[in-house]
C-alpha cells in the first residue's frame, strides 16, 4: 500500500514516466511535466529520492535501478490506458 500511496500522489507517475528516457535537470523535468508547479515537483522528487526510486546524478535526476524496474511494470499499464482512453 505504501507504493500505491506514493504513486497516487500528483505527478509521481509523470515524473517516473518522463525519467525513464534518461536523466533530466529540474527545469527539463518541469518542462516535460508541463503544468506541474515547482513546489509540487520539488516535493515529489524529494519523496521519490527518499524511497529510492529517483536519485541525483551529475546530469540531474534519474531513475535508480529500482525506479527502472518499477517503470518496466508500469509501462504495460500505460500502454493499456492509451488503448482504453480511445474507447471512452
Amino acid at each position: 500500500m505504501v507504493l500505491f500511496d506514493l504513486l497516487g500522489r500528483r505527478w509521481a507517475l509523470g515524473i517516473i514516466w518522463n525519467l525513464h528516457k534518461g536523466s533530466c535537470t529540474f527545469r527539463e523535468l518541469q518542462s516535460l511535466c508541463e503544468s506541474v508547479s515547482p513546489t509540487v515537483l520539488n516535493t515529489r522528487l524529494k519523496e521519490l529520492r527518499a524511497t529510492g526510486i529517483v536519485e541525483n546524478t551529475p546530469d540531474g535526476y534519474a531513475l535508480t535501478d529500482d525506479g527502472r524496474q518499477l517503470y518496466t511494470h508500469l509501462e504495460p499499464l500505460g500502454l493499456w490506458a492509451a488503448d482504453w482512453v480511445q474507447k471512452l
